[in-house]
């Protein structure tokens, strides 16, 4: 199974803007891992990182503490964004 190359950083923060409303719609019904939240969108988990870390940088998105140390954060619509 051969990989693709990952895109340049520029063409991914680009997409930041359509992409800030599809992951929230995606995270409408609930949080969400970061991988969850890619596979949904079926994009690359990396590129999903930087756009999720976009939205939780800027207070559209709250972290949910993890059940336990080695799970996966979530991550939900912060209560001033939400619909």
């Amino acid at each position: 199974m051969s990989r693709a190359a990952p895109r340049p950083l520029a063409e991914v923060l680009r997409d930041e803007m359509v992409m800030r409303d599809r992951i929230a719609a995606v995270l409408g019904d609930g949080a969400k891992t970061i991988p969850e939240i890619a596979e949904l969108l079926g994009a690359p988990v990396s590129e999903v990182t930087q756009w999720v870390m976009a939205m939780w940088r800027y207070g559209r998105l709250e972290e949910r503490p993890k059940p336990k140390v080695d799970d996966y954060f979530q991550y939900e619509l912060a209560k001033r964004h939400s619909p």
